[in-house]
């Protein structure tokens, strides 16, 4: 009897363990470059956790499925799941062991070898994609061209097409051209450009862009009859590195670069605009050049921001003011790579002449002085007493007189600047721009005086500005 029971417990225990395998699996252990290879693991048992499995061979996994099976053997029930990962091997490697939890277990799979060998024919290929740049030692910032091919032969049929563009880990993306397509012999070519930037310094490196293409295929089924399907294949371009070095300290531009400034004009009213164009020519990191508003002192300048168009980079700037000013001269320093020198470039100072100018009043007062004679130039006449207490009673009356009429005269005096005067307006607020009401205001008067709307301004409010400030 215990032999029998000893014979039942083995059998029970070896049966487990046949339900508990895990065998993994390729469809081909030597592909071509570009060729997918679909990985399976077969599990038996009654419940299982997905391993999650999202890499192979360095590779990602394209897509999953799973398939669920029931045996019944002299009336026990097993389960069988199949779980398949399609990739693209891009190396030859080990597919190490993938550990998965079975009725409450871990089993592991077993390791797996695959062989990935060069394309044949490269030349005579139905698809071929290919990088190329015009550079590959650069400065952090130089701008160069990155060219992606892809060359399709003419009597080549593409069901359908997916393309991965490479990593840019490391660099600006500056602009990207249309693609263009053409002609040339036996393939169908089209080309885009991509001009970009390095941002660091170090050996940078884009990978290889792929291309995945599905063309029609045929296959014997389980009654061996050919039918027809879908095969994609990936085709890989070469990658690409760099060589970038930093730039000499101080400096944030590289490239070639000339300046200009013009003016619509360099005599004006007071408070009248001028309106300056700068524009810088070239070619190099046109991005990274900052504003040119300047700041004058009692000159009220506005700025728009800069556009790029192709290699120009234009600004303009608008001056009011009251008084004489010059527009002054704008600097660019750069490094140029050709001639691995630091160059700088600049405008010349631009003097703009106001009409009937607010003159400023300067008090000089001569002193003469000597050893022989210390008696100053400015004479003071001695006042006596009596005229003395007749001032201060005079004074002490206009005093009181003030404060009685204070509120009276502060509001004549507020009313002097009118709605009607928009420019004098502006230029007085502007000292007052931090006051989200008055940053209101100024920007309706701008609108208004430099870009020809008509925006209705709330009187109330600029009364209460003027009020609350004390401008007159």
């Amino acid at each position: 009897m215990n032999t029998i029971l000893k014979l039942l417990f083995l059998l029970f225990v070896s049966s487990h363990g046949v339900n508990a395998e895990v065998i993994a699996k390729v469809d081909s252990k030597t592909v071509e470059l570009g060729e997918m290879v679909t990985y399976s693991l077969s599990i038996s048992g009654e419940e299982i956790t997905r391993p999650n499995i999202k890499r192979l061979c360095d590779s990602d996994v394209i897509s999953t499925s799973s398939q669920t099976s029931m045996q019944i053997i002299n009336g026990n029930i097993s389960k069988n799941y199949v779980l398949s990962y399609k990739f693209v091997p891009q190396k030859s490697c080990t597919i190490e062991p993938v550990e998965v939890e079975v009725d409450g277990k871990i089993e592991s799979s077993n390791s797996l070898e695959i062989k990935v060998v060069p394309v044949s024919g490269t030349k005579d290929l139905d698809f071929v994609l290919k990088l190329q740049s015009d550079k590959k030692e650069l400065y952090v910032g130089e701008t160069f061209d990155m060219t992606l091919t892809f060359k399709q032969r003419k009597n080549a049929e593409a069901v359908d097409s997916k393309f991965t563009s490479p990593e840019l880990k490391g660099f600006w993306v500056k602009n990207e051209s249309k693609p263009q397509k053409y002609e040339d012999g036996k393939y169908i070519i089209t080309k885009i450009v991509y001009t970009m930037a390095p941002q660091r310094a170090g050996e940078l490196k884009i990978t290889k862009a792929q291309m995945q293409v599905a063309s029609r295929s045929s296959k014997v089924d389980s009654w061996g009859s050919w039918i027809p399907s879908i095969k994609w294949k990936t085709y890989f371009s070469n990658e690409l590195s760099f060589d970038v070095k930093p730039l000499p300290k101080d400096i944030n531009l590289v490239g070639d670069f000339s300046i200009s400034a013009t003016v619509d004009k360099t005599e004006i009213e007071a408070n009248e605009a001028v309106n300056c164009i700068v524009e810088v020519l070239g070619s190099g990191n046109l991005e990274d050049i900052k504003s040119f508003k300047p700041e004058i002192q009692g000159v009220a300048v506005f700025e728009e921001k800069g556009a790029i168009e192709g290699d120009k980079l234009t600004q303009k700037l608008v001056f009011v003011a009251e008084k004489e000013f010059s527009v002054p001269e704008f600097t660019l320093k750069y490094f140029n790579p050709k001639t691995k020198e630091i160059k700088t470039v600049s405008t010349k100072e631009i003097p703009i002449h106001v009409k009937n100018a607010k003159s400023e009043e300067v008090l000089n007062i001569k002193r003469q002085e000597s050893r022989s004679d210390a008696q100053e130039s400015i004479k003071i006449t001695q006042i006596d007493s009596s005229t003395s207490v007749i001032i201060f009673v005079f004074g002490l009356v206009c005093g009181v007189l003030i404060m009685i009429f204070k509120e009276k005269i502060n509001f004549k005096k507020e009313h002097k600047i009118s709605i009607k005067d928009p420019k004098n307006l502006l230029v007085k607020l502007l000292e007052f721009k931090h006051d989200p009401q008055v940053e209101e205001i100024i920007d309706i008067l701008e609108k208004n005086i430099y870009q020809n709307q008509n925006i209705e301004i709330d009187k109330k409010s600029v009364t209460e500005v003027l009020k609350k400030y004390k401008i007159n």
